[in-house]
């Protein structure tokens, strides 16, 4: 009979640690569920990747900083935001393909690398037809420029904004480029992009496409003779250790977009949502405002290594250039859509 009540009180007590379990585990799955359910209070607890291919000294990084830091603060934490600069995590030619798949949230890319999905992307790469960043911000924040940036939503990406990296100037191993003629025969790196590809073709110079991560390999190996980029990419990349001439031109442009995965931002409360783009705001404000800035200090650096030759060409040479790429301008007005340019070209008027 003890036996019988033991083994029956043993039963009790099982069943009884059963159920608290069962209840214990079912009140933490209803917490872990709720972390990421858009239609509950609060902020979710997420963490967010941003993946770029450029140095830290850069204002897309300062930039990005911004995004993170303004978002862990206003988040009290509960949103993490991993930023992996220099294509640590993803080079230039899959990170828009790993933002699609959402396995990093946002990314900045080089709009001129996107033409194969948009040819109004090529805007960046038309000769002088923004005199600054002010003027390339302006565009990209109006009408026309947000509806080239939003061109990717169909691919499960939103556009954010603009943010502009610089003018583009020329180094090259072989000679002082102070003329079209002196472009002649060399054989110069491009982001890709068929406006880039006639831009040289027209100076009769050769366009081969290279990853940004693998350039300085490149043109130290003699891959290819010279390259056109912002001060401060060509500086933070310490191009100028492995180039002999810069000519200071700022004929195209790098404008970056922010870009961020639909389905991600798509699954944010409203709490969420609001502390994310406040983010992407404080993000944009700081890169812009750090652009300038940088480009200018970037220029003082590369002249004061010495390691270049640096030539800035006179209003005179500056003018056979623009003729050389008029023809630029006819052929690819109506490709890009001549409505895009003539507002690129009235901004500030």
């Amino acid at each position: 009979m003890k036996r019988t009540k033991l083994f029956s009180l043993c039963l009790l007590v099982i069943a009884m640690l059963v159920m608290l379990a069962a209840c214990g585990g079912g009140k933490d799955e209803g917490k872990k569920e709720s972390k990421n359910d858009a239609s509950d209070d609060g902020v979710q607890e997420i963490t967010i990747k941003l993946s770029h291919e450029v140095a830290e000294n850069t204002s897309q990084h300062v930039g990005s900083i911004a995004f993170k830091e303004y978002i862990e603060n206003a988040s009290e934490g509960k949103i993490e935001v991993q930023v992996y600069p220099n294509g640590q995590l993803y080079g230039d030619q899959d990170v828009m393909q790993s933002l699609a798949a959402n396995n990093v949230q946002f990314t900045q890319q080089d709009l001129s690398k996107l033409v194969g999905d948009d040819e109004r992307f090529n805007i960046p790469s038309l000769p002088f037809l923004f005199a600054s960043d002010d003027e390339a911000v302006e565009f990209w924040d109006s009408e026309k420029g947000m509806e080239i940036l939003s061109a990717l939503e169909k691919d499960g990406i939103y556009g954010l904004a603009m943010w502009p990296n610089g003018p583009k100037h020329f180094t090259n191993n072989k000679r002082p480029l102070k003329s079209p003629e002196d472009f002649k025969g060399l054989n110069l790196r491009t982001q890709g992009g068929q406006v880039l590809e006639d831009v040289f073709k027209a100076l009769d110079a050769g366009s081969v496409s290279i990853p940004f991560t693998e350039l300085y390999t490149s043109l130290q190996q003699g891959v290819v003779d010279g390259q056109t980029n912002t001060f401060v990419n060509t500086e933070s990349k310490k191009f100028d250790e492995v180039q002999k001439y810069l000519t200071v031109i700022g004929d195209t442009r790098v404008d970056v977009g922010f870009f961020a995965n639909k389905e991600f931002m798509d699954s944010l409360n409203d709490e969420t949502k609001k502390i994310v783009e406040e983010g992407i705001k404080a993000g944009t404000d700081a890169a812009r405002e750090a652009s300038k800035e940088m480009n200018e200090k970037a220029f003082e650096e590369i002249k004061n290594r010495g390691n270049v030759e640096v030539y800035e060409l006179t209003d005179e040479e500056r003018e056979a250039f623009v003729k050389v790429w008029e023809p630029v301008y006819e052929k690819y007005a109506p490709v890009i859509g001549e409505e895009y340019i003539e507002a690129a070209q009235n901004v500030g008027k």
